[in-house]
C-alpha cells in the first residue's frame, strides 16, 4: 500500500483547506486510516482517526473545526480543515493500519502493519 497526501499550503487565519490522501496498491488490507500532524520541535500527534466501527474521533484541538471523510470508490480520505489557526501549522501525514487479515484471523495486528504518507505542509499565518 502506498499513500499520497496532497492539498497543503499557506493560508490566513480563519481560512480553510482540504487535504487528500489517496491509497494505492493492496487497499483491501487497509482496516483504518488516520491523519496525524507534526509541528516543528513537537511530537507527531493524532488529528483524526476512523475506527473499525466507522466512528471518527478527533483531537480536542481540532474538534468542531476539522472533518474527516472517505470516498471508498476512490480509496481516498479527506481532511476538511476550517477556521484554521496558527497553531494548526504543521506537516500533516496520512496513516493506514493494515489489520484486515489479522482481524479476520482474530489475532493481534502486528505493530509494523502500517504505512505512512509522505506528509503535506500546512502553514497558517496570522
Amino acid at each position: 500500500v502506498q499513500l499520497q497526501a496532497s492539498g497543503g499550503g499557506r493560508v490566513q487565519v480563519g481560512e480553510s483547506l482540504t487535504l487528500s490522501c489517496a491509497a494505492t496498491g493492496t487497499v483491501d488490507g487497509i482496516s483504518a486510516m488516520d491523519w496525524y500532524r507534526q509541528a516543528p520541535g513537537e511530537a507527531r500527534e493524532l488529528v483524526a482517526q476512523t475506527t473499525s466501527a466507522g466512528v471518527t474521533n478527533y483531537a480536542d484541538a481540532v474538534q468542531g473545526r476539522f472533518a474527516m471523510s472517505r470516498d471508498g470508490t476512490k480509496n481516498t480520505v479527506y481532511l476538511q480543515m476550517n477556521s484554521l489557526k496558527p497553531e494548526d501549522t504543521a506537516v500533516y501525514y496520512c496513516h493506514a493500519e493494515l489489520c484486515v487479515i489479522a482481524q479476520a484471523m482474530g489475532v493481534p495486528c502486528p505493530a509494523d502493519a502500517e504505512v505512512w504518507g509522505q506528509g503535506t505542509q500546512v502553514t497558517v499565518s496570522s
